[in-house]
């Protein structure tokens, strides 16, 4: 080589380092998120659009995206729909940090199966149609669930494998479709819990991404929503009078015309602005929606929010019309799965199938005009209910008529068994001074059971242990016999009761009127019991591969201890025949003690005919 030559080569090996030194070296543009996407991301083949990224196709996404550029957030929450492009956030806001902010990430799926077909078929082919990102790519050290860049590694996992959550700091963290990820078991905490010890080094440099389509009020999703320090709507004016409105489904209105087949109505469906009254088209949503803008509708505390969290509904959809969305609910409304599914996946709100639903002021609104302690005239029978549990008994006292009608006429908290002992051997006396006492009291012997079963065997003339059923029952309660050897109470009747059966009447009589059949408590009664007694709420969960109605606290650790005493009580008067009380004067038979074939009753039939109550207007 001459010398020429080799001054030639040795010029461009030096431009080529100075300019790959300069390349490594510069300074990203200063942009968020939103800006990142709009200008260098494409979409892949496997998008319901393919092309370049446009913000103007979902706007509503921008203020989501450029809450990752907030230095004060650290945990964003989606509530969102099916299709409104959760996932491609993830995968732009991959796009950004793999760019602008490399840094360990981990995206979590429900499954390992599922994190491998994402990143097969989705997250790989989207993010190599970007040049920036392309050159960035290492393929021979990448698997299929690590990619690897310069400068950063992305993990993808699947929360039914905790042991892979559970190791590497990481700064960048994203669940997707959390809801349907597994909860937490005995041996390990949940998959959620895990992943986030991972971000525990970047104290606040973290950013942790939540998104799912919700399920249940207690899921995931929406209780990160409920939890969020600043909850976020998402706002657009009114074309006619220019205020800024929520779209709401029950704004969406059609011919109420039952003749009229469902596709018939739903052509005529039309949004009715919520502050004006004015009919809002299809057409004018799209510039509703990119006038719209992100606002905050609750917040709590002080200062700058940590936890924020976003809720959009399917109304915001360009791709869907107000047809579209009506006939969906006219076609879901008498299915309780397809309703189910429209609740969650078009209206983003957790599913509470429950015609039994019930609150404080539903209790608060049965009061009578009798006082604590003071027995009602009509007055057959009362019973008593006793929940066990470490530091102290809930217990509660109720009186009973003919058709099931009650009324609560005492209840409280007491220390031991002998306060117990005491006050359910006091007499309590009708407003004439006619007294009575408490035929039938069943205690909770699940907890402390020894001393239970001693106490009952003490006093077997008024007192019964009582257990909850496992699974449930085809009756309500059924007996059976104590057969610890070394206890005081061996071959006592042990009482076994289907609390969900016993729930279910309590709710649906609670929601009659004062009077006959109804569930009432005295005047004056306290807020805590109200609440106590309707802290849980009967919903759809998943038991294996089926669904199931189950009663479930509304909230995590609500207290329901009262409505435990309540079920007792109610299942005392029970096995006393409370059921055919109206019979015995007309001169029938004292009804039997024994457990038969329990009957219906009316609020059974109902529960069974009106599997869901609600107006077409949802």
């Amino acid at each position: 080589m001459s010398s020429s030559e080799r001054q030639r080569s040795r010029r461009r090996t030096r431009t080529l380092f100075v300019n790959t030194v300069k390349k490594v070296l510069r300074k990203p543009e200063k942009m968020t998120v939103s800006q990142w996407a709009d200008k260098y991301r494409v979409l892949d083949e496997s998008s319901f659009l393919s092309g370049r990224w446009s913000n103007d196709i979902t706007p509503y996404m921008v203020g989501i995206m450029d809450t990752f550029n907030d230095p004060y957030v650290q945990e964003i929450n989606f509530c969102k729909p099916t299709q409104v492009g959760g996932t491609e956030l993830i995968i732009n806001a991959l796009g950004y940090i793999i760019t602008h902010d490399p840094a360990p990430t981990m995206i979590v799926y429900p499954s390992d199966e599922l994190a491998k077909d994402v990143s097969t078929d989705r997250i790989k082919p989207s993010l190599l149609k970007t040049p920036e990102i392309k050159e960035r790519f290492n393929e021979h050290a990448s698997k299929e669930l690590k990619l690897v860049f310069r400068g950063m590694r992305v993990y993808l996992n699947g929360s039914n494998s905790p042991s892979k959550l559970a190791s590497k700091a990481i700064r960048f963290l994203f669940f997707d479709e959390i809801d349907k990820f597994e909860t937490a078991t005995k041996k390990e905490a949940s998959p959620y819990n895990l992943a986030k010890e991972r971000t525990k080094t970047f104290a606040y440099s973290k950013k942790i991404y939540t998104c799912s389509t919700p399920t249940l009020k207690d899921n995931y999703v929406w209780q990160l929503h409920e939890e969020a320090d600043e909850q976020r709507n998402f706002f657009v004016p009114c074309p006619h009078c220019g205020e800024k409105i929520i779209l709401r489904f029950k704004q969406i209105k059609y011919p109420d015309d039952k003749t009229m087949s469902h596709k018939e109505r739903a052509e005529k469906a039309v949004y009715v602005c919520q502050e004006c009254g004015c009919v809002i088209t299809d057409k004018e949503k799209i510039g509703m929606l990119r006038a719209g803008t992100w606002e905050a509708v609750q917040k709590k505390g002080t200062g700058k929010a940590r936890k924020v969290s976003f809720w959009l509904n399917a109304l915001y959809s360009r791709f869907l019309t107000w047809s579209d969305i009506a006939l969906e609910f006219m076609e879901s409304k008498d299915d309780p799965d397809k309703l189910q599914n429209f609740v969650n996946s078009w209206l983003a709100e957790p599913w509470e199938n429950t015609k039994l639903k019930t609150t404080e002021d539903t209790v608060l609104e049965r009061q009578t005009e009798l006082p604590e302690f003071v027995v009602p005239p009509w007055t057959k029978l009362l019973t008593g209910g006793v929940d066990v549990q470490e530091n102290c008994l809930y217990w509660t006292i109720r009186a009973w008529g003919d058709f099931i009608t009650s009324q609560n006429i005492a209840h409280g908290q007491a220390y031991s068994l002998a306060d117990i002992e005491r006050i359910m051997n006091l007499e309590f006396r009708t407003e004439d001074g006619e007294i009575r006492i408490v035929n039938l009291t069943l205690i909770d012997s699940g907890y402390d059971t020894d001393n239970v079963y001693d106490f009952c065997a003490n006093n077997a003339e008024w007192a019964l242990p009582v257990k909850g059923a496992n699974n449930p029952m085809q009756s309500h309660y059924k007996f059976s016999t104590v057969n610890k050897t070394s206890s005081m109470a061996l071959g006592m009747n042990l009482v076994i009761v289907d609390g969900g059966k016993y729930k279910d009447m309590i709710a649906s009589r609670m929601r009659r009127a004062n009077g006959k059949g109804s569930w009432m408590v005295y005047k004056g009664c306290d807020l805590e019991y109200a609440q106590q007694v309707t802290a849980e709420h009967k919903v759809s969960v998943k038991n294996g591969k089926k669904k199931v109605q189950m009663w479930v606290p509304k909230k995590s650790h609500a207290d329901n201890h009262y409505l435990d005493a309540e079920v007792y009580a109610m299942a005392a008067a029970d096995t006393l025949g409370v059921r055919t009380l109206h019979l015995m004067d007309q001169g029938q038979e004292e009804p039997r003690r024994e457990n038969t074939e329990n009957i219906d009753t009316p609020e059974e039939s109902w529960i069974r005919e009106n599997e869901w109550l609600g107006g077409e207007d949802g």
